[in-house]
């Protein structure tokens, strides 16, 4: 059975980034050793490129692709970079044990989010919610283990239910 809209795909993976120059950085992580991921085909589960590359494909079929950030993560934008009160930040945060480079939870609009500190005052942090590929030009193994169709349930829901049904 190929990778098409409404099955679910289960595969391995190795990432890393593709430098300006050509060469590679070691890996930035992987699922071999691990569980498989689980996505639904079709419907924006995994990044578009991603996407693209693994329809048609079938189990078994092993694939290296590069990505640039149009189709992976996006491009780095200044508007993902604010400052806010460190009260929004979600969770039991003490101010004290705030640095830059931690990662934190910020409450937003559209749910929780996560966020880099870059900076952080008395009252408020600077933060950067960029995804952290964004902007760079990444490169995937990919091996598919299995495709099946999805269930009716899965198609409702547009994600991967695991065995037994519905389970979040």
């Amino acid at each position: 059975m190929r990778v098409d809209v409404n099955r679910v795909v289960a595969f391995h993976y190795r990432l890393r980034e593709r430098r300006p120059d050509g060469s590679f950085s070691p890996w930035l992580e992987e699922s071999f050793g691990r569980q498989p991921l689980f996505y639904l085909h079709g419907h924006g589960n995994v990044i578009a490129g991603l996407e693209q590359a693994l329809h048609g494909k079938k189990a078994g079929d092993a694939i290296n692709i590069t990505l640039p950030p149009e189709l992976a993560y996006g491009m780095r934008t200044s508007n993902d970079l604010m400052r806010l009160p460190i009260k929004h930040l979600h969770g039991n945060i003490n101010p004290k044990t705030l640095v830059p480079g931690s990662i934190v939870t910020m409450k937003t609009n559209q749910g929780l989010k996560n966020a880099l500190v870059m900076k952080v005052g008395k009252f408020n942090v600077d933060v950067d919610t960029n995804h952290p590929y964004a902007g760079r030009t990444l490169h995937y193994q990919i091996e598919i283990l299995g495709v099946r169709p999805a269930s009716a349930e899965e198609v409702a829901h547009r994600h991967v239910h695991g065995p037994g049904g519905h389970q979040h």
